[in-house]
């Protein structure tokens, strides 16, 4: 994953923000490198990651695939079908084109990372723009392994490439031991 962002898209109001969504829903941009991962196995997380089979309660809260084309609707239809018949359930899943995305508000990106203080004080260091921050590989990184997402084992080969001191690079570890047990 090169870097990911949380925002609001699939409405038609200018500006939404968290506590004026309108009709958008809450979503995450992802920014990725098909030679490393593909646009089907990034589906495959999106699946496993909820319950597509459980109407959405609000338009907020809505599970919705945004493509960006032809190609993406194909495969992000038959990831649907799949998904379908594997679990023998509807799912409720939107399959739509993107018309845009808006950021989400500072404090809602990075969220998981964010509850780490002194790791969020490093990388503010490092990016002392929010949207440097925000665009960050290794803040996206970070983020996905304090959130549970990763293995000690992939955290090893790349923390010397996180940019953290050796006080952070230890409490990276720590958190990650203790969710892989």
């Amino acid at each position: 994953m090169l870097r990911t962002r949380v925002g609001y898209a699939g409405g038609t109001s200018a500006n939404p923000t968290y506590y004026k969504l309108s009709d958008h829903s809450e979503t995450i941009q992802i920014d990725y490198d098909p030679t490393r991962v593909s646009y089907r196995d990034l589906l495959d997380v999106f699946w496993s990651s909820h319950s597509p089979t459980q109407p959405a309660g609000s338009r907020q809260y809505a599970s919705i695939i945004f493509y960006h084309d032809d190609e993406q609707k194909r495969v992000a239809l038959e990831s649907r079908d799949h998904e379908a018949a594997r679990l023998n359930r509807r799912i409720y899943t939107e399959i739509v084109p993107d018309t845009g995305f808006t950021w989400a508000e500072d404090y809602h990106q990075k969220y998981r990372l964010r509850q780490e203080r002194d790791l969020v004080r490093e990388f503010e260091a490092m990016y002392p723009a929010v949207e440097d921050f925000v665009n960050s590989t290794a803040v996206t990184h970070v983020n996905g392994y304090v959130g549970g997402y990763g293995t000690l084992a992939n955290l090893q080969a790349e923390i010397d490439r996180l940019g953290l001191s050796p006080a952070a690079q230890e409490r990276l570890l720590n958190i990650v031991r203790a969710s892989n047990r």
